[in-house]
């Protein structure tokens, strides 16, 4: 509207101006024409001024025009080359005038439009998108808001519109191209097209407890194609009355190429835990980081001792009766070593193929080697290797570095690493003996062999001599002779 206003005014400016002008033009031109005459010339002009008023020499003239309307009588338009009759100060003064002002207009026009957005496609001005963020409370506004061009690619000519890549065109019973940004996210996201996506992890580290969760977390994350929630939100078994919504707006924006990745290890004890997380995807993959229990116990303990120094010892702990070797399995420190029974959950609502067991123990002495099998399982590239690690000796665990060499080595915090508690032997035998039973069941489960039980040497050379020598693969002689021990 205002621009269709502004060329009206444009056309009429340019109107005025050049009739303006070329009156002025005319008048002027007779004006610096006339000359003085003696009195006895002085002669009335074709109805013209009187010459005895006007005290000049008027000659004759072939052919005038007369113009009515004039003060005090008739102005004489004198023709092409001919003399014309005085025209006074005053009315030059507003010819003149006249000019000024439609030449200002005339500007003011040109200066408002050259000013104004460019016009496209047949007229209509296409709006860009706001610049300034947008802050939470205006989340319902944007649902009601069009989807914004972010691309400033001119038109073709003669077209309307061309399809950017970052508009959203999706097609109706198919996802969207993967070359394009989903302005309207569905499903599992919520969509911000220039830092990605807050989707719902399609990666968990569900356990276990002091096994080694922090240090996958912190090895897998140096993965460009990961992106990884560094703290435990605890949805599915403290959390989970705050829905969807509000653990999905937990996680960091991630590009579609990229996984979502978070580490709750208490979720592989929790029993409603594996029915949760399969109701929001079942096909989400699932790590658990096992460890020896009984080194696995002793951590526990250490970590709960560091907290609370007044707590009764380990072995008051650990052991119903210490004569006779009882277990108190109540105690959650033993209990969460028990990982058959605590897997069985878990294998009612996912394969056994959507679960990657990582050794806590190979993780410090091979880390490279457990983590290119995690990234296996993930499906990436083996991007985290032995490049990226350094054994810091004095922790006695392995610490991230830039494969170049570049900065200092990044280690684990303080809690990582820390000395154990002194237990007595005895006690530590009696619940190797307790774990045995679990720890063979589990390997059965998993088909995976863990350093979780200590073969003596005789059984180490029986394995290996049964692997060469009869042919076996290396988990039935590990089976089997773990089951004559």
């Amino acid at each position: 509207m205002f621009l269709g206003l502004a060329v009206q005014v444009l056309d009429a400016g340019s109107a005025g101006v050049t009739g303006s002008l070329g009156l002025a033009v005319q008048e002027l031109r007779g004006w610096g024409s006339w000359k003085p005459a003696p009195p006895d010339d002085l002669r009335r002009g074709g109805g013209g001024v009187p010459a005895s008023s006007a005290g000049l020499r008027v000659p004759a003239l072939s052919g005038t025009e007369t113009h009515a309307g004039a003060r005090g009588g008739h102005d004489v338009a004198p023709a092409h080359g001919a003399m014309a009759p005085r025209v006074s100060p005053r009315r030059a003064r507003r010819y003149l005038f006249a000019c000024s002002l439609c030449l200002s207009c005339s500007l003011l026009c040109y200066s408002l439009l050259l000013r104004s957005p460019p016009m496209r496609g047949g007229g209509y001005q296409q709006l860009g998108c706001p610049r300034t963020p947008i802050s939470s409370g205006g989340k319902k506004l944007l649902q009601n808001m069009p989807p914004c061009a972010l691309s400033e690619a001119p038109l073709p000519p003669g077209g309307t519109e061309v399809p950017s890549a970052r508009k959203h065109t999706h097609t109706p019973g198919g996802p969207p191209k993967p070359t394009e940004h989903r302005l309207h996210p569905q499903g599992n996201s919520t969509a911000t097209p220039r830092y990605g996506h807050k989707k719902l992890p399609q990666a968990i580290i569900v356990g276990v407890k002091k096994g080694g969760t922090r240090a996958v977390l912190e090895f897998i994350r140096v993965h460009p194609e990961v992106r990884a929630m560094g703290t435990e939100p605890h949805f599915f078994d403290r959390n989970y009355d705050r829905g969807l919504d509000w653990y999905r707006n937990l996680m960091p924006r991630s590009l579609d190429r990229q996984i979502t990745l978070e580490k709750t290890p208490s979720y592989f004890v929790t029993r409603e835990a594996p029915r949760r997380i399969s109701q929001m995807s079942p096909k989400v993959k699932l790590i658990v980081v096992v460890r020896n229990p009984v080194t696995r116990a002793i951590s526990d303990y250490t970590q709960t001792l560091s907290k609370k120094p007044d707590i009764p010892s380990f072995s008051e702990l650990a052991f119903l009766n210490q004569t006779s070797g009882e277990v108190d399995t109540t105690w959650n420190a033993i209990r969460i070593g028990l990982y058959a029974l605590h897997l069985q959950p878990w294998l009612s609502h996912f394969p056994i193929s959507q679960m990657h067991f990582v050794s806590g123990e190979r993780l410090i002495t091979d880390p490279a080697g457990e983590m290119a099998r995690v990234q296996d399982f993930l499906g990436l590239k083996r991007l985290v290797t032995d490049k990226h690690f350094y054994f810091n000796k004095t922790k006695g665990f392995p610490c991230l570095k830039k494969p170049g060499g570049g900065g200092a080595p990044r280690c684990l915090g303080k809690s990582k690493g820390r000395t154990h508690v002194q237990i007595n032997t005895e006690d530590i035998e009696q619940l190797r003996d307790f774990y045995r039973p679990h720890n063979i069941k589990f390997y059965e489960i998993v088909g995976q062999l863990f350093h979780i039980i200590e073969l003596t040497y005789s059984a180490a050379r029986l394995i290996n001599h049964m692997v060469k020598s009869w042919h076996l693969s290396p988990r039935t002689a590990i089976l089997f002779t773990v089951r004559c021990q």
